[in-house]
């Protein structure tokens, strides 16, 4: 229970790195019960890793959390540069955006833009999943280095569905592709029911995250516009790489 606590702490930290929350908006984004979350609010106000405005106001991230970052503002950075890219991918689309990064052998979802869809995809902010079932790990998987690359692979292929890739062969292939093509597919490879799109994001040292559209199988893709959504998030991807780069010049 211990390690799960620690699991769910830091799913809210992550949540309210994109910004302030109430503890309604938090439960629902994290997934978890509303007397949960703030119990964990509790515990991590009492280590000033998160504050609050005025009681009953929103949540943010405390002193203590900035402390330990040593104030570095490369995350927020990076979400606030993506921001408009996934609006427009969003809009132009009508289906969910997002923004990931990986750590270690997970993507963690760092951002999202949901669609104006009246049926609307469960927002995954704050939480992660293993990179070879994401499109987005898959994009930034296709652009590591050789050793990092047999390193995850050797780490084996955790299936998350039935439709998950399962061999190395599989995976090597699919990079290969995603390579070539400047963008990845991922069909119910992750949940099912969910299809996915994603193209990496390169920032002046190499690949740093991924933009990413995803929504229902029912609807998402168009069997006769999957290249062109992938060709869209392939040249928001490349244009937000650019503007990361002219920024560290």
């Amino acid at each position: 229970m211990g390690v799960q606590s620690i699991e769910r702490a830091f799913a809210i930290l992550r949540t309210l790195a994109v910004g302030p929350s109430g503890v309604t908006e938090l439960a629902n984004r994290v997934d978890l019960p509303k007397s949960t979350v703030a119990r964990l609010l509790n515990a991590l106000e009492t280590e000033r890793a998160i504050e609050q405005d005025q009681v009953g106001g929103e949540y943010r991230l405390g002193p203590a959390i900035e402390e330990i970052a040593g104030g570095s503002s490369q995350g927020r950075s990076l979400i606030a540069a993506a921001q408009p890219f996934l609006v427009d991918l969003s809009k132009r689309t009508d289906e969910a955006s997002g923004l990931d990064i990986i750590e270690g052998r997970q993507v963690q979802f760092i951002d999202m833009v949901e669609s104006g869809q009246d049926v609307q995809i469960r927002n995954w902010t704050g939480e992660s999943g293993p990179a070879h079932a994401l499109s987005a790990g898959i994009a930034i998987l296709a652009h590591m280095s050789e050793s990092d690359l047999r390193s995850y692979i050797d780490g084996g292929l955790e299936q998350m569905t039935p439709h998950t890739l399962s061999t190395a062969e599989e995976l090597c292939d699919r990079l290969t592709r995603a390579r070539s093509a400047g963008y990845v597919w991922v069909y119910e490879e992750f949940a099912e029911g969910i299809n996915s799109v994603a193209a990496p994001v390169f920032g002046p040292d190499g690949v740093v995250a991924a933009l990413r559209i995803h929504g229902p199988t029912y609807r998402f893709p168009d069997p006769d516009h999957s290249h062109d959504i992938g060709l869209l998030v392939a040249e928001a991807a490349q244009q937000l790489s650019e503007q990361l780069q002219e920024f560290d010049q």
